[in-house]
């Protein structure tokens, strides 16, 4: 591997095992290092302290080891294993009732710009840097070593989550057998996925203890369900025995999801509504609701559009405690990064302030265990959320 000098003082965060090394950290690189090739980093002084991917940007190296790697190909099937066994913590791996989960967590599982989630016998790999890209194979093989015969299909769907221009030498497909949309269960519910034409990756996993703590809550209530995409926390509310739940989201495809998952998880049709709105107008002329969901998209991608995203976060909670019964409860989310969970509560308590509401904190919420923060890199919790009762 060639090697990168980082320049003197410049080495405290990779030090702390901080993943990412910043480009302006650099003091000299050996000629010839392409986009997405492994390197060697080293400190002023020749100390060798992280191996990972080179990039052309901001974010210059992200850190793969703290150490030396002598073997890529040990490597990959050691870290796929070691993600698996988490998983096999977590009692994911061999249930009855839950066989879709996330099995790589980018930095949460040492590996970051590489997303794995399994969906039954098919593993959606994600790939957001060229240094995954490129080594797709060795994720590929240790993928199918660690599952075995278990594993039918991989699918990659990277060309949305790549850099612009590299992304047009690529196409998203099967690089290992093929399989069909289908019905997954999580705790028990019936959802189907669609992992080559949905977002993301197919389903919105990171929000599964968060849905399965809404049943506590709504039996016998009047549920709003805002940016429903395929309807999760609807399922889990008529399962609970919502009175009745709506479900909002733009998308008319988005609403076809969920109505046919209100069908796959049995004859409830007549609790449930769906519509095909904007959420913002649709909050403005709505009903009262005893119990209300609002998870939005990320509304900021990066830190330049930040303030806009809390502006945009405030209008969107005033809406819903203004329409919110006395003594209900809203889950409110974001889900946008560069947000912090400080930043994310005045946002919402700005909000109640606005809609002159007296709120009391029942709930903090971020993403599954499935989903991992690494201790080191902060910014791996994207996932924020509360659980808030109007009093």
């Amino acid at each position: 591997m060639k090697k990168i000098i980082l320049k003197h003082k410049k080495d405290a965060a990779v030090r702390r095992f901080h993943p990412w090394i910043f480009s302006g950290a650099i003091f000299k690189k050996e000629e010839g290092i392409e986009e997405g090739d492994w390197v060697e980093v080293y400190s002023g002084r020749e100390e060798l302290l992280a191996t990972g991917h080179y990039h052309q940007n901001s974010i210059a190296i992200r850190v793969l080891s703290f150490g030396k790697i002598e073997d890529q190909k040990q490597f990959w099937q050691a870290k796929i294993m070691s993600a698996y066994q988490y998983r096999i913590q977590l009692q994911l791996t061999d249930s009855d009732k839950t066989n879709c989960y996330r099995l790589i967590h980018a930095e949460g599982d040492g590996l970051p710009g590489l997303i794995v989630d399994i969906y039954g016998e098919t593993a959606v790999v994600q790939c957001h840097s060229i240094g995954m890209h490129r080594d797709l194979q060795h994720i590929v093989d240790a993928l199918k070593n660690c599952f075995g015969e278990q594993l039918k299909a991989i699918y990659n769907k990277s060309a949305e989550t790549l850099p612009r221009e590299y992304a047009t030498t690529t196409e998203n497909g099967y690089v290992f057998g093929n399989s069909e949309a289908s019905v997954v269960k999580e705790q028990g519910h019936s959802f189907l996925v669609n992992w080559e034409t949905g977002q993301k990756t197919g389903f919105f996993l990171d929000q599964r203890t968060n849905r399965q703590l809404l049943t506590q809550y709504v039996k016998g209530k009047k549920v709003l369900n805002a940016f429903c995409y395929s309807g999760g926390f609807s399922i889990y509310a008529l399962q609970a025995g919502a009175r009745q739940v709506d479900s909002v989201d733009i998308s008319t495809r988005a609403i076809e999801l969920t109505d046919r998952n209100v069908v796959l998880n049995g004859d409830r049709e007549n609790q449930h509504r769906s519509y095909a709105e904007d959420v913002m107008q649709f909050l403005k002329t709505c009903e009262e609701y005893e119990v209300m969901v609002v998870d939005p998209p990320a509304f900021a991608k990066n830190i330049k559009k930040r303030h806009k995203a809390v502006q945009g976060y405030k209008r969107l909670n005033v809406l819903a405690l203004k329409k919110l019964a006395s003594n209900g409860i809203l889950f409110t989310f974001s889900c946008s990064q560069v947000i912090g969970k400080q930043l994310f509560e005045d946002t919402i308590t700005a909000a109640a302030l606005e809609a002159g509401r007296s709120i009391r904190i029942m709930h903090y919420l971020s993403q599954g265990a499935d989903h991992p923060v690494n201790l080191f890199h902060p910014e791996s919790s994207y996932l924020k959320g509360l659980v808030l009762q109007v009093i």
